[in-house]
């Protein structure tokens, strides 16, 4: 399967500029129509998404384990998939994973506001959120170059 349906595409814009609610609802549509593949590829970026949703409600435990189970969905499609570069997407969910899990519940706050524009974060959580910048990004779902 080498093309994806435009709402693939849709769902993709949505997440790439943080609308992980409206996402999950574009892929959820695809994904419980399609079979594999790409059915699991489709289930892999809508989990990351509704990670990135938990994560910006503070929800530390639905954010992780929604980013492990995405980030497990998606493994089988590296290094790329149909133009899309899934392996730096999951190099990168990893690496949110694993800051989410080094830092705990405790520290969840500061995460949170990576996933909120910019006009919602407070004085103090952006100066915070300027750390977090330096130790881990957002995914983003991009293709190959």
């Amino acid at each position: 399967m080498d093309e994806l349906p435009p709402a693939f595409w849709q769902g993709v814009e949505e997440f790439n500029q943080g609308q992980y609610y409206a996402c999950h609802d574009t892929l959820e549509a695809l994904w419980m129509e399609a079979t594999d593949p790409p059915k699991s590829l489709y289930q892999g970026f809508l989990q990351v998404s509704v990670a990135c949703y938990h994560l910006g409600n503070k929800n530390w435990q639905g954010a992780v384990i929604l980013l492990g189970e995405g980030i497990g969905r998606l493994q089988s499609y590296e290094p790329e998939f149909a133009g899309l570069d899934i392996e730096t997407f999951v190099d990168v969910s990893a690496n949110l994973l694993e800051c989410l899990q080094k830092h705990g519940p405790a520290q969840v706050a500061i995460f949170s506001q990576l996933v909120l524009p910019a006009h919602q974060q407070s004085e103090s959580a952006s100066q915070d959120v300027s750390l977090m910048n330096r130790l881990t990004l957002l995914p983003k779902i991009t293709t190959v170059e």
